[in-house]
């Protein structure tokens, strides 16, 4: 479990820093730095390479560059757990996979009950459906000892599905027109990646390389810039020789490694301190509880519990999976209510969903944050309350 208490440690540390991001980027939206704040979002950014022409504003470059990042990083740990992690056999993979499943679908039921027939409102049926891997283990890391390991294990793992899942979705329904030339290119390094890990290259700057060509075709392409990131991700070989030792080492796991720091602790906040700026001065108490924000709440705050723990209570009732080691049902279904923070993914699908970010006057992004604070607070109080299954020692 060393590995798995690592990752919460450093998971848990960034969860500070969102907090102060989000604290900030509220506090400057709604003062006399409002425009400043702005037009730090808005300043623009070329990239010239010949022909080649990117041109972005910052906010832009930061939701498709560096989240792109964060996305290899995702896709790091989806491939390692699945491989020889905790998702590498059926039993494991059962709770957290039969709850991921239900925290997904119920938040969406939600939202469509709440919204149908509204064809705008309906593009973010997805925005509940997501969990913060960052703060929801931040909250767990508070309780410390109170809830035992194999509940953080399954709380993680249920994240990592849980983007898994937040990847297919935004594959499937958040791409635009496509390009068949970026398509092809996109195609093609992909294909190179592909030769390049079977023949057992080993040099991080050749995959790096390459990846950046992949993403270039994909944000080209009318496919959301941040899957080359996965897909590069899935090439990266978990085990390798070194040409000039013959040395076996696992790129992917110093990738990882390499990359936790930097998306912990500068991507994610830096993200939601571009995302999380929300004009408080036009939102109405009529516009939160109508709609999207509606929506939203309910399905990040009451649609994620229900569809975990009632999906988790079914499998393990008819014999699907078992209850984790040392935990009870009230824990269990504390951390259900502790996926409701959707908050940095919530905000990215939803930026995904309305590109233009004051067609709700962001009401939308609002209801994230107060949706994704209760899910804590309430989770944090009724972990803190109850009674621990753990052996004494």
């Amino acid at each position: 479990m060393n590995f798995i208490e690592e990752f919460i440690k450093k998971e848990s540390s960034s969860g500070i820093l969102l907090i102060i991001a989000t604290i900030l980027a509220l506090t400057l939206k709604n003062s006399m730095f409002s425009e400043y704040y702005s037009a730090f979002l808005r300043t623009p950014v070329e990239v010239r390479f010949a022909d080649l022409h990117i041109a972005k504003p910052l906010l832009l470059w930061i939701n498709d560059g560096l989240m792109a990042i964060f996305f290899l990083l995702i896709g790091l740990e989806v491939k390692r757990e699945f491989i020889e992690g905790q998702l590498s056999t059926p039993a494991q993979v059962a709770l957290p996979g039969i709850a991921a499943i239900g925290g997904m679908l119920v938040p969406a039921l939600f939202y469509t009950y709440i919204n149908f027939g509204d064809e705008t409102a309906m593009r973010g049926w997805a925005i509940p459906t997501a969990t913060d891997i960052a703060f929801a283990l931040g909250i767990l890391a508070l309780l410390g000892k109170r809830v035992p390991l194999s509940l953080k294990a399954f709380l993680l793992a249920l994240a990592i599905i849980d983007d898994l899942g937040a990847i297919v979705i935004i594959a499937l329904f958040y791409t635009v027109e496509l390009s068949t030339l970026s398509i092809a290119v996109a195609a093609s390094a992909l294909t190179m990646l592909i030769i390049m890990n079977r023949l057992g290259v080993a040099k991080k700057a050749a995959y790096i390389t390459v990846g950046v060509i992949l993403w270039v075709s994909v944000l080209k392409s009318g496919v959301h810039a941040t899957l080359a990131g996965v897909a590069l991700a899935f090439t990266i070989p978990l085990k390798c020789t070194s040409g000039d030792d013959d040395k076996t080492f696992s790129m992917s796991k110093d990738m990882e490694q390499d990359l936790h720091f930097w998306v912990a602790f500068f991507i994610l906040p830096l993200f939601a301190f571009v995302n999380a700026g929300v004009d408080l001065r036009n939102v109405s108490l009529d516009q939160m509880t109508t709609g999207v924000p509606l929506g939203i709440m309910a399905g990040l705050f009451l649609g994620k519990q229900i569809g975990v723990f009632g999906f988790s209570w079914l499998a393990i009732k008819v014999g699907l999976a078992k209850i984790p080691n040392n935990s009870t049902w009230m824990q269990l279904y504390g951390v259900s209510i502790l996926t409701g923070i959707g908050f940095t993914m919530s905000l990215f699908v939803d930026s995904l969903a309305f590109t233009d970010g004051n067609l709700y006057q962001q009401a939308d992004k609002l209801a994230v944050l107060l949706a994704s604070f209760t899910a804590g607070a309430v989770g944090y109080l009724i972990l803190r309350t109850a009674k621990s299954n753990e052996p004494d020692t």
